[in-house]
């Protein structure tokens, strides 16, 4: 594996309540647990460590209790940082609501990693032989996406993997498809990516893979479409799925992996991840590699 992963999004720390139901509006809920733990694009970049993707952080981060906290999960899971800590602000935090089906419902406060300013990218230059990771959530902070706009460009010879996430509606029209103009693949779910559908018409080139949960995910690049099955588990904490899938896929892109395999294995790590309570329940490599066996035929 000769390229790096390099992750332009943003790290943040969940703040985990594992809840019996939603609260009614203006109610008051007794949550059954509480964990504080690293999330946000954390989670990406510690399941492509953890299949063997040399990783880095180009992203923000804050120089209170929270950014400590980050940098200490980062350096556990071997991931290097590009950018010092903030010496303004903390990171941000997110609250992630747990439902006992492992359905999940957040509310993030905004920090330091809201906050990558003018030229934060510059002395960053990724080679043909990296991806590039984009996160949806960069393009609904000012400073992030203008930075963003302005490094993508520059960095074409490396390959792009942008997730858009839930937000996707809320993405300026005119911002997605800059940042479509410079992808290579586009990986989301399959509520996400009804309205993208148009836009990708404008981006034959791009491929895009839509995760289905258990049912696996699709890959489609112009006319042609492929099917690649899931693994049906029994979900414990959907939160991180998708971002153990998108991890994953990327450190078998940088292996060389064909896309076809890369998403298979993927879908196993995301299967794996959501029958385990957090947000970065993503395997190691062999573990997928256990789980792949004992299913084959």
């Amino acid at each position: 594996m000769n390229g790096r992963l390099l992750h332009t999004g943003q790290v943040v720390v969940d703040l985990v309540l594992r809840v019996p139901a939603l609260p009614p509006r203006g109610g008051d809920l007794l949550a059954e647990s509480t964990e504080l733990l690293v999330g946000g694009g954390f989670n990406v970049m510690a399941a492509a460590a953890r299949s063997g993707a040399d990783v880095l952080y180009t992203g923000a981060h804050g120089g209170g209790r929270f950014g400590e906290q980050v940098r200490a999960a980062l350096r556990a899971e071997g991931i290097a940082v590009a950018r010092a800590a903030s010496t303004e602000t903390d990171t941000g935090v997110c609250v992630a609501l747990v439902e006992p089906d492992g359905e999940r419902t957040f509310v993030t406060g905004t920090g330091a990693e809201g906050g990558l300013g003018p030229g934060a990218l510059d002395g960053i230059t990724a080679s043909p032989a990296d991806l590039v990771y984009v996160s949806g959530y960069s393009l609904l902070h000012e400073s992030n996406r203008d930075t963003l706009l302005d490094w993508l460009p520059r960095n074409g010879s490396a390959r792009t993997l942008f997730d858009p996430g839930p937000l996707t509606p809320d993405i300026p029209p005119e911002t997605l498809r800059a940042v479509l103009s410079t992808v290579d693949i586009l990986s989301c779910n399959a509520e996400e990516s009804a309205p993208l559908i148009d836009s990708m018409r404008e981006f034959p080139d791009c491929t895009l893979l839509i995760r289905d949960g258990a049912a696996g995910c699709t890959i489609r690049r112009g006319a042609a479409t492929a099917r690649v099955p899931g693994f049906p588990v029994a979900a414990v904490d959907t939160n991180g799925a998708g971002d153990a899938h998108c991890g994953v896929l990327a450190a078998e892109l940088l292996r060389g992996t064909g896309l076809g395999t890369a998403a298979r294995r993927a879908n196993a790590a995301a299967a794996i991840a959501v029958s385990r309570t957090g947000p970065a329940t993503a395997p190691e490599r062999a573990e997928i590699d256990q789980f792949l066996a004992a299913r084959q035929g």
